[in-house]
Order: C-alpha cells, then structure tokens, then sequence
C-alpha cells in the first residue's frame, strides 16, 4: 500500500505501530538529513565530491591513508554540530516505551545514540566516523588527537603505537561487515513483527538483505523514504514524504 497523503499515511503506521510488540527499525542516510548531514548518492551528497576510497587502497598506500583523514577533517564540523532530527527522536520514544529494543542503522553519525538511545542497542552495520579504532589491535582513538598527530606530521595520518593503521570506526568498500552485528540484525529481523525502514534506499547489500528477511519471517514491512526502493511491491505501506513530517506525532517527553 502506498500511502496517498500524509495524513493518510500517519494514521496507517499509527496502526501498525500500536498493533506490534517488537519494532526494528532500520534506519538510512535519509533520517539523517534535516539534521544537515548529506547523503551519499544523492545531488550535492558526498560521493558526488569525492569517490569513496576502497579499503585495500587505504591499507596499501600511505598517500590514501592520508586522503581519508583530510576529507573527515573537512566534514567534522558538519558531524559535531549534527543534532538528532524528529525521526530520531520519534525512534528514542518507541525506544522508550519499550515498542523498539534495538535499532539497526546504515548511518555512522551517532544520532541515534545522542537521541536517548543506548549505544549496545543500536547495531551500527557500517561503523562509526565519530571514533577511531588501530586496524591491528583494535585501541580507540578520538578524532581531535588524530586531527592534532596528522597536522603535526604535516598532513600524514599518524599510525597506532603497535604499528597498526588507524582508520575511522567505519566500514569502507571492500571491507568485511562486522561480523556480531550483522548477526544480531539478522537476529533481530527474523523476529520482529514490524519492520520500519527509515531513509534507506536499500541498494546497499548485504544490509538491504534484512527487510526481506523479516518480511518472509512474518513481520509487518513499512517503508518511509523520499524515493522508490525496489521492495516496495512487497511492503505493506510506503510513504514517500518527509520523514521528519512523518515522525513528528510519535515524539513523546
């Protein structure tokens, strides 16, 4: 079902919320961009200024270790004066209310987080650009200490104390999924009884893979997002409208 107008569409997912016992919503890019953080695919979104940088070419050469580092400098301050949206907070009063016990997200900006949620409940498939980890032994790292090593070496990306590389929490193309929370979504995908996919074009495999899951699992699957997905035959509502529109009634104190 399609929803034909706002309205139309809050009452249905008001419905199918009430009516669920456990919620997984799977958040995308979309949730994220009232909040000024661009997407990626997108006019004007990121990868329209700089092709991602391939994760076997991050670990080869040093000149793309350094690559990587200057263009995160350049969206810090996109990133820390991010502030959780109206779809975020909607989520954290589910979240609340005890109708979500976790949310499994595409993005890497922590809102969920700052939104109220706690950060062992939200399966970050794609990691995390806040924090840094060591390739090699897995020790954090918080970007302002990277930022003042890299403009102390002149502009090179400083390595762990073991030797490893240090790289943004997270996943690059061509590097492996987290293994535990690709897991913990699929486990969560196949027994949820409402999936709600929010802001996600779901072309990205394998984490598209997840509403289908819970889709052949029995689950409820609604969809909010700006433009068609390809399983949008399969949903049992879709709304196209703005997600921050869509959410705003479900905001609680």
């Amino acid at each position: 079902m399609i929803a034909s107008d706002l309205q139309t569409a809050i009452s249905r997912l008001r419905d199918l919320i009430e009516g669920a016992e456990r919620i997984v919503p799977f958040t995308g890019a979309g949730i994220s961009t009232e909040c000024g953080i661009p997407d990626f695919r997108s006019p004007g979104g990121l990868w329209t200024k700089n092709q991602p940088i391939p994760f076997d070419a991050f670990m080869a050469n040093q000149e793309m270790r350094d690559e990587a580092w200057r263009r995160r400098f350049d969206i810090e301050a996109t990133f820390a004066r991010a502030r959780p949206g109206r779809g975020h907070q909607a989520l954290a009063s589910l979240y609340r209310a005890g109708k979500v016990t976790a949310v499994v997200t595409q993005n890497i900006d922590n809102l969920h987080q700052v939104s109220g949620i706690a950060p062992r409940d939200v399966v970050e498939l794609h990691g995390n650009t806040t924090y840094a980890i060591c390739l090699e032994c897995d020790q954090r790292y918080e970007v302002p200490w990277v930022k003042e090593q890299f403009d102390a070496q002149g502009e090179c990306a400083p390595d762990c104390s073991c030797g490893g590389y240090i790289k943004t929490a997270t996943v690059s193309f061509g590097q492996a999924m987290p293994a535990d929370e690709m897991q913990r979504a699929e486990e969560l995908s196949k027994t949820c009884d409402l999936f709600l996919v929010v802001g996600s074009s779901l072309v990205v495999w394998p984490a598209a893979g997840f509403p289908l899951m819970a889709k052949r699992n029995g689950a409820k699957l609604v969809i909010v997002n700006r433009d068609a997905t390809e399983f949008d035959e399969i949903a049992d509502l879709v709304v196209r409208a703005d997600i921050g529109d869509v959410f705003a009634p479900f905001i609680s104190a």
